[in-house]
């Protein structure tokens, strides 16, 4: 599968690590441009590439938005159209503060919704939010088992690519419903966010 990946901070490089291991055709992008994601590719090995945000889009049976909360906003609009993309959402309203990641206040919108809203047309499905980039890099089978990604979205068919990329990574995919109804269980405060690392299918 091809996956374009929008953002090559820790979360973004994280995943295109997980997915190139997978086998998987990932094309990364970042506010810098491509030539300075140069030496991540490099890392990253054969399977990976850059590219604008446009082109990673572009590229993507999947698209994964994988920039900071703050820049949510920014990394959407420079995609005119997200009509009809199947785009991961693995954001949380998070910022690094001076004590440590901070919850950023969404208004009572939730996370999810919020970011939904600015991807008009897309088929967004939330994942992958409830682990640290750090905790990607790790093998994700452990004691026999394999650790849980929580999806939730509105199309079937986008949810299925999503699980057969966490699936073929070594995750065990978990579909918790529509993105109103299963959201709100992992996204920041929710009472499944953050226990993932100890959720394992065996």
């Amino acid at each position: 599968m091809n996956v374009g990946i929008i953002g090559a901070g820790r979360l973004g490089t994280a995943l295109a690590g997980v997915f190139t291991r997978a086998g998987h055709q990932v094309m990364v992008s970042g506010n810098k441009g491509p030539q300075a994601l140069a030496p991540l590719v490099g890392e990253l090995g054969a399977n990976a590439s850059a590219g604008t945000p446009q082109e990673a889009a572009d590229f993507g049976d999947v698209v994964v938005l994988a920039v900071q909360w703050d820049r949510k906003e920014s990394a959407a609009a420079s995609i005119p159209s997200w009509q009809g993309r199947t785009v991961l959402v693995p954001l949380n309203p998070l910022r690094q503060g001076s004590g440590g990641l901070e919850v950023i206040d969404t208004g009572g919108t939730p996370p999810t919704e919020t970011v939904a809203r600015l991807l008009p047309g897309a088929l967004v499905v939330k994942g992958f939010n409830t682990y640290l980039a750090q905790a990607l890099t790790e093998d994700p089978a452990v004691d026999g088992g394999r650790r849980v990604v929580l999806l939730a979205g509105d199309h079937t068919d986008a949810k299925r690519k999503v699980a057969d990329l966490a699936d073929s990574a070594g995750f065990q995919a978990v579909d918790t419903g529509t993105l109103a109804e299963g959201a709100p269980l992992f996204d920041t405060g929710g009472p499944l966010n953050g226990l993932n690392r100890d959720l394992l299918a065996l």
